[in-house]
């Protein structure tokens, strides 16, 4: 008589980095051939158990996680380099980090501490054997994902619509992941209401139970001194009441297997490798409990010929669309799309399109799915409005002291208002109150024409001004000449073209107005006396093309800036004014390149000018990495040059960081009087050895600066240097 085998269902619980215990247990089932009929799952149980229900094996799934830049997973935005120029010139003036909505209805910060579309990406890509199925009872293995409904607290068991949507929603760990709206519910991370879910796997006919239990660790008391720790806390004790309900409700004949996870966290998801190993070892020291489950050669055989992928033959695409957005138009951007309709659906331009819309920076979340319509399969890219937006706030600090006794201190505000029109006309201002008063605002209009391979147009309009005091020397080798108050104001009328994510060119009339006061002068000032004023006014040419990887403490990439000025010098004296042709040229490039923890940095700029000069020199050196040692502008002229080579290594990890940096740099430089005297004569040398870190604030840093010149220095700064 054939013994008819029992249903056999999988739990997997949450846990997050946690949870990649599963892929372990996984391994062992498919080495002992002990079938899965059904699984249940919650947050990355659920992510784990669906990619296995969809038909990949445990291996697949390993090699999968093995594979991952967990950093890029869960990263606050895309890698720098892919963003506009436009996006990646503010990374200068503020961190990119913190960003906060500004409305009616006052502040609003964002839902989630990181962006999920990393987690999104790699979840359509491994489910897309599976984007036909809308019942997820016709999986390769039939399957069930809790969420919770966060209007009601009500488990929600996700069991059809969209797998990877799904996977995605009970995944959504609040304070980190920002919830997800599926079918008019706001859904949250399972984990709240019903981290184990035993009783999912019975409804769905289980008759013997494997369920795997990650736990959900407390923390100690030193835990417990912050807002965030107490929270944190409160959370994993309401998920710990509901994991020892459920498993009250476990049978004699029910397998538990809890690995063990001491001293892993969530959060740990660079020590994958050992998560997974943990659940192996646990599967295995119970392979003797669950040896009745066992089947033979030829029925798990079978078994695995009924869960194969499903994969069907890609085809043209009937469509591409967009759907979600209330706040955009991303149809008017259609063109930056690699994926057009009448071309065969591929997986490497659709990911590169997501990529493309997120970096924008409108969306909280850019997905894609292939749906079926009437003309047959189209590409649908779902994206979902930040509902902080469209006006935006940025803050930022410039603080820097040394042991001379000399300070900087500004607060930074940078306000964005995007998609003021169909268009996308943007508004930018920016205000800096401190030693360097500044205020700038700039309306850009993107245009509607577009060139061949990613070239877009642009007008912009923009007005600034600033004052600032600057420090002249007559020898930079003495002291201090004179302190001269600059006053500047400036407005431009640009033209220009965007080159895809590489950078821009810019063509306008720009009329910049200056007024130098002079005061605590020495006897050995020798310039003009009384306020100087004069006026600029002609062509400027701009261009900027940047490709590194972070603004602050680069490991990758280069950048490279030039600006040229043709137009008239107008200097007003005090009976008459005299004027004449003035131009200038200043150009700038660096580049990063690391080996594993260690980065070489490279840096030189060259500044000309002629004509009709400004009584106080144009160009100014000195302060760190600018001619060490020296103070700012203390090294002064028409013509400079400069050339700096450094050295980082990240030493260490420290929270709200991407690390500690130890670095040092060789600098060489001076200024000249006359273009065909530039690198003539004596070089200027200085040389700096520091630690930093690039916070969520901006970079922080402490530095001994020296040159042979004027000595050394000791810094400590916050901001840009």
């Amino acid at each position: 008589m054939r013994v008819v085998r029992p249903k056999i269902g999988l739990v997997l619980s949450g846990g997050g980095a946690r949870g990649l215990a599963h892929v372990g247990v996984l391994k062992v089932l498919e080495r002992e051939r002990i079938p899965v009929d059904v699984i249940a799952g919650t947050s990355m149980g659920a992510i784990v158990g669906g990619l296995y229900a969809a038909g990949l094996s445990a291996e697949q799934i390993e090699a999968e996680v093995l594979k991952l830049n967990w950093n890029d997973v869960f990263a606050t935005r895309v890698d720098r380099r892919e963003l506009s120029q436009r996006r990646k010139e503010q990374d200068f003036d503020v961190s990119p980090l913190i960003e906060i909505g500004v409305g009616s209805d006052g502040l609003k910060a964002p839902l989630g501490s990181v962006s999920s579309r990393g987690l999104e990406s790699h979840l359509r890509r491994l489910t897309l054997s599976a984007r036909q199925v809308k019942d997820f009872d016709q999986l390769p293995t039939p399957f069930r994902a809790v969420a919770t409904d966060m209007e009601t607290g009500q488990a929600l068991i996700l069991k059809e619509g969209d797998l990877a949507t799904a996977l995605r929603s009970s995944m959504s760990v609040p304070g980190v992941f920002a919830p997800v709206e599926v079918n008019g519910h706001i859904l949250g991370d399972g984990g709240l209401v019903d981290n184990t879910p035993v009783d999912v796997a019975r409804a769905m006919g289980a008759q013997r139970l494997i369920v795997v239990n990650l736990g959900t660790p407390l923390g100690k008391r030193d835990t417990l001194q912050t807002l965030t720790g107490v929270t944190s806390q409160m959370i994993n004790i309401l998920t710990e009441q509901n994991v020892q309900q459920s498993l009250r409700t476990l049978h004699p004949d029910d397998v538990l297997i809890a690995p063990d996870l001491d001293s892993l966290t969530a959060a740990d998801f660079d020590r994958a490798r050992e998560i997974m190993l943990r659940g192996e070892l646990q599967a295995e020291a119970l392979v003797l409990r669950m040896q009745d489950l066992k089947v033979s050669e030829a029925e798990y055989a079978a078994w695995q010929a009924q869960r194969k992928q499903r994969q069907s033959a890609p085809a043209p695409l009937a469509f591409v669309r967009f759907e979600g957005s209330k706040l955009t138009q991303p149809e008017v951007r259609s063109d930056m799309l690699a994926s057009q309709p009448g071309q065969v659906f591929d997986l490497a331009k659709a990911e590169r399109d997501v990529t493309a819309l997120a970096a924008t920076g409108d969306y909280q979340r850019t997905d894609y799915r292939l749906v079926r319509g009437p003309q047959g399969e189209g590409l649908v890219f779902d994206l979902e409005d930040k509902p902080w937006g469209p006006n935006y706030l940025q803050m930022g600090l410039d603080f820097s002291a040394d042991n001379r006794g000399r300070s900087v201190f500004n607060l930074k505000l940078v306000h964005n208002r995007h998609w003021l029109d169909e268009h996308g006309t943007e508004w930018r201002n920016f205000l800096r109150l401190g030693t360097t008063p500044t205020l700038s605002s700039e309306l850009y209009r993107p245009m509607d024409w577009h060139l061949p391979d990613g070239l877009s147009g642009f007008v912009a309009v923009s007005g600034q001004t600033l004052r600032r005091t600057l420090s002249y020397y007559n020898d930079p080798n003495g002291k201090v000449t004179a302190d001269i108050d600059r006053a500047e104001t400036g407005a431009a009328l640009e033209a220009g073209l965007n080159w895809r994510e590489l950078g821009e060119w810019r063509l306008g009339w720009v009329v910049d107005r200056y007024r130098d006061s002079p005061n605590l002068t020495s006897s050995q000032y020798k310039l003009a006396p009384g306020v100087q004023r004069w006026q600029e006014q002609g062509w400027r040419l701009h261009m900027v093309f940047d490709q590194l990887d972070h603004a602050y403490f680069p490991t990758q990439g280069w950048r490279l800036e030039g600006k040229f000025f043709q137009g008239q010098h107008i200097q007003h004296g005090q009976d008459a004014d005299s004027d004449g042709q003035s131009r200038y040229l200043d150009v700038q490039g660096q580049f990063a390149k690391s080996w594993g923890m260690h980065t070489l940095l490279g840096y030189a700029r060259l500044a000309l000018s002629d004509g009709l000069q400004p009584v106080v020199p144009r160009w100014g050196l000195g302060g760190f990495h600018q001619l060490s040692g020296y103070g700012p502008f203390q090294v002064s002229g028409p013509e400079l040059a400069l050339f700096r080579l450094g050295y980082q290594v990240r030493v260490t990890d420290l929270a709200l960081t991407r690390g500690v940096f130890l670095g040092a740099s060789v600098e060489m430089g001076n200024a000249w009087s006359q273009p065909q005297d530039v690198w003539r004569g004596t070089k200027r040398k200085g040389f700096s050895w520091y630690v930093g870190a690039d916070t969520p604030f901006g970079p922080v840093y402490t530095a001994l600066v020296t040159s042979p010149g004027v000595g050394s220095t000791v810094m400590l700064f916050v901001g840009r240097p």
